[in-house]
């Protein structure tokens, strides 16, 4: 489904920041933006951009409240897009003045210089069991119930999930990912390119359909891209953030 969504000339695209306490690394990229010291005209999150951030629940504002705070600052002067992912999501409460889309709402049409692009934080076609899990874990009542035991836990329930969340590798390789990507993509869309996270793998593969990109998790290695046009196959240019913070 098309939403009107043109992706703009030097737009900057992250994904899988999975931002918290124990990685902080993407508070200095957003301060550079936020500073106009990195400018852009369209700012672009592909989703897990927070390792922790349920719109139903007010605690898991807490650790990210200086982003959040920056991120709406920011959108009032520029597009920002934001799709959601399996660790962020019902944000539509928390960004009042960005384009968010729902995992129901991806992968997401857009245009780039008269080419067709998917947009897709990457988990929205995932098993039924999984399925089933991303419809309870977002259901209102469900997440006022966690809400609840976790106040009269003293939150020991979401600072487990982020003691947890913080010791993941985002830098694992996904053997036989080229074949996985066929299996589940190649028949099912034609466009010029297919564009998503989730997967942390950073490569472009060729298919017959659609380019597809998998976007290096900034989490990982601090990637970031650049929508950038050139006569080539690339559509993005990568950059890293190396700035200490």
């Amino acid at each position: 489904m098309s939403h009107n969504i043109e992706i703009k000339e030097g737009a900057l695209v992250i994904s899988d920041a999975h931002f918290s306490s124990l990685r902080p690394e993407l508070l200095g990229l957003i301060e550079d933006i936020y500073h106009k010291r990195v400018q852009a005209p369209q700012l672009i999150l592909m989703g897990d951009i927070f390792d922790s951030l349920f719109g139903s629940i007010e605690y898991t504002y807490k650790n990210n409240q200086q982003i959040i705070a920056m991120l709406n600052k920011i959108a009032l002067d520029m597009e920002v897009i934001y799709l959601e992912g399996n660790h962020d999501f019902n944000l539509k409460k928390v960004f009042n003045n960005m384009k968010i889309f729902t995992i129901k709402e991806q992968p997401v049409l857009c245009s780039y210089k008269e080419k067709k692009v998917y947009l897709a934080h990457g988990d929205f076609d995932g098993a039924f069991g999984y399925k089933i899990y991303t419809y309870l874990i977002r259901h209102p009542f469900m997440l006022f119930i966690l809400s609840v035991i976790d106040n009269v836990s003293n939150h020991s329930i979401l600072n487990f999930v982020d003691k947890h969340l913080g010791k993941k590798d985002d830098c694992n390789e996904f053997r036989g990912f080229k074949d996985f990507i066929q299996r589940r993509l190649e028949d099912r869309y034609s466009c010029d390119y297919f564009i998503e996270g989730h997967f942390h793998q950073n490569k472009q593969i060729d298919f017959k359909n659609f380019i597809y990109i998998n976007l290096a998790a900034f989490a990982c290695n601090q990637r970031y891209f650049t929508v950038e046009f050139s006569k080539s196959k690339e559509l993005i240019k990568e950059n890293i953030f190396s700035k200490e913070i």
